[in-house]
């Protein structure tokens, strides 16, 4: 499938959501990283597909990368990411769609960076929790994820943008959750 500019929402007749496949996914940068390099694909849970990526792929980088290097990283991947995620809403043809997992890649990263050093099972716990608050969106995540649910790309020329950030937005908070109840089991 390929994207033209004209293929957005923004013309007079509304069109049908595009369902995201590995065609689609390789028609334009912005897919492939917010469809998790594929990650976004899985049939089931894409979103556990998603943060699973992001283990294996922090996994990997974990020791090559300093400090200063995650940060700028992880800064990157949000500026980025608002971007991709915004773009490939767009051409999906839907506000927040399942499919795209950078937000939680970007998320994971910063949950494991922030909360390291952890072993194994820390580990394992700090993504059950991630994929808890992302999952269940309790309290501050569920008002995070509604806030840009209401734009009308017909009627607000910066819709997909804000979209973009919405989808960002709340898999952010569910980190901030996470690391909060880190934290907090540390300190006890």
């Amino acid at each position: 499938m390929q994207i033209t500019p004209d293929d957005t929402l923004d013309s007079a007749a509304p069109r049908a959501p595009v369902a995201p496949s590995a065609r689609f996914m390789m028609a334009h940068p912005a897919h492939v990283l917010a469809l998790g390099f594929g990650s976004g694909l899985s049939p089931k849970a894409p979103g556990t597909a998603g943060t699973l990526w992001a283990w294996l792929s922090f996994a990997l980088l974990h020791n090559r990368l300093s400090d200063p290097q995650w940060g700028l990283l992880i800064g990157l991947g949000l500026l980025v990411g608002w971007w991709a995620c915004s773009v490939t809403a767009r051409n999906m043809r839907v506000l927040d769609p399942g499919s795209i997992v950078w937000d939680e890649v970007v998320a994971f990263w910063l949950v494991l960076w922030l909360a390291s050093p952890m072993g194994w099972w820390a580990q394992v716990a700090a993504f059950a929790l991630f994929r808890f608050f992302d999952a269940v969106k309790p309290g501050p995540v569920a008002w995070a994820d509604q806030l840009f649910h209401d734009v009308d790309p017909a009627t607000d020329p910066g819709a997909w943008r804000k979209a973009g950030w919405g989808i960002m937005l709340d898999d952010l908070v569910a980190a901030c959750c996470t690391l909060l109840v880190i934290a907090l089991w540390r300190v006890w």
